[in-house]
């Protein structure tokens, strides 16, 4: 009977997989060794994993690429990173190196939008496309974005008051978008998006407020659903309204010529993850390029906002199991040296689930577990719930240490969780290292912050 851990994976799993392998008792990420990397910088850890960013916008650009000769499609392809999925300048670094362009969603953005220019990271030609609700101070920094002549900022109109702001501010020619307002899925609390303009009210906006204006440039219609690009008759219902507007508007407005499809590719969250990507594409351009024929207008430019599926699969984090409490007859405790409240806040706040693999201990026999963090709050914890299945990991043994990784957690759990700031429980941000290759492909390490200190804390709080 095989009872050990490495044989349940090879049981239950394809595996080893692209970025995952075992070799003799240990878990390799990418070729990493990362028990090496343990013994290196210690647990808790964070790590981001550089390659991965530009291998997934590369794969993006190459099946549209592909989409676009299979289908004679006749437009450009745009690739955008939204970047409240991760701030990081390290981040924005690597992204930038693919030919890429930047969505906003804050005030501040624009001012790290600036930072990139002085640094010449961005020029005049990327496009800075700035969605969400604009505030006085969003408002002004892409007035000055405009005024000190970046052509290619388009500013999505949230709402109908924005173009007002922007016409009374900006002193030349601009270029603007509009939201579509879509509607949710039948589960959901509410029927309509709070962002966007209702497909309704759309083209009569554009006749009554900006088509006489001769300054003001509508360049592009801006879709998104907040359940992502998944192949479900709600999405392509939501698409074909979309494509709906999308023409009428091109009927009227002559300068219209980018349609934004917005982010929502998913990433891998299971070892099991299936997701046809070329596919989705095919039917994605395909149904762009059939309703443009039928209503007889030019096809338009497609641009893309994706964030988590930019940066999601470049982020783990390690951790030790300190310590196993049995509970009861049938439930076992490992309790981490950190806390999922804190550092991967997506377990907590939504049930995210993430790839969970053991470390080490590979070649142990296995046992069924529930994970818990640090904190006294009994919501911090990781379990079956999120996995859909038991958690098992091998056996643990007081006196040889066992050690877990969470994949793909490059998004969002950083800034929400309050990257470098106060922690539930004053429990500390992880040390967290940046992993990139060199010129010779070899993997290069490096330190981007420390674990926080007593100091940290004393000082936020005031003491």
């Amino acid at each position: 009977m095989n009872i050990h851990f490495k044989d349940l994976i090879l049981q239950t799993f394809k595996f080893p997989q692209k970025e995952f392998k075992a070799e003799k008792e240990n878990l390799f990420f990418n070729g990493i060794n990362l028990m090496e990397l343990i013994k290196e910088y210690g647990t808790p850890l964070k790590f981001t994993y550089l390659p991965k960013i530009s291998e997934n916008i590369q794969s993006a650009k190459t099946w549209f690429s592909n989409s676009f000769k299979k289908h004679n499609y006749k437009g450009e392809y745009k690739y955008c990173y939204c970047t409240k999925s991760s701030h990081f300048k390290y981040i924005l670094d690597e992204a930038l190196k693919n030919n890429i362009h930047i969505e906003t969603s804050s005030a501040f953005d624009i001012n790290i939008v600036e930072n990139l220019k002085n640094k010449g990271k961005l020029t005049n030609d990327n496009y800075i496309i700035c969605n969400g609700y604009k505030q006085e101070k969003y408002i002004n920094n892409i007035v000055n974005l405009i005024n000190n002549g970046h052509h290619n900022c388009i500013s999505i109109l949230d709402n109908y008051d924005e173009l007002e702001q922007l016409k009374n501010k900006i002193n030349k020619s601009f270029k603007i978008g509009i939201r579509i307002a879509s509607e949710e899925e039948p589960k959901f609390e509410f029927y309509t998006n709070r962002l966007g303009i209702g497909y309704k009210n759309i083209i009569n906006f554009y006749n009554q407020e900006i088509k006489n204006k001769k300054n003001i440039e509508l360049k592009m219609l801006h879709f998104f659903v907040d359940s992502g690009i998944k192949d479900t008759p709600y999405y392509w219902s939501e698409l074909t309204k979309c494509l709906d507007v999308y023409v009428n508007l091109k009927k009227e407005c002559t300068t219209l010529n980018s349609l934004n499809i917005g982010g929502g590719f998913p990433i891998k969250t299971s070892l099991d993850f299936n997701y046809d990507y070329q596919y989705i594409v095919d039917e994605i351009v395909n149904k762009i390029s059939q309703a443009c024929k039928l209503a007889n207008v030019d096809t338009p430019d497609i641009f893309t906002e994706f964030g988590t599926y930019t940066v999601g699969e470049s982020g783990g984090a390690l951790y030790e199991v300190l310590y196993q409490k049995q509970q009861n007859d049938r439930e076992r405790w490992n309790i981490i040296d950190s806390s999922f409240i804190t550092t991967l806040p997506d377990t907590w706040a939504i049930k995210q689930k993430f790839i969970m693999l053991p470390i080490n201990k590979w070649n142990n026999n296995y046992e069924k577990v529930l994970l818990g963090g640090l904190t006294c709050d009994s919501d911090d914890y990781y379990n079956s719930e999120q996995e859909k299945n038991d958690i098992y990991l091998p056996i643990y043994e007081k006196n040889k240490p066992l050690y877990i990784g969470f994949f793909n957690t490059g998004a969002y759990q950083e800034s929400i969780g309050g990257y470098g700031g106060l922690q539930h429980c004053l429990i500390p941000q992880p040390k967290h290292i940046v992993i990139s290759k060199d010129e010779k492909n070899k993997h290069t390490f490096s330190v981007f912050s420390d674990e926080q200190t007593e100091k940290d804390f004393l000082k936020i709080l005031g003491y």
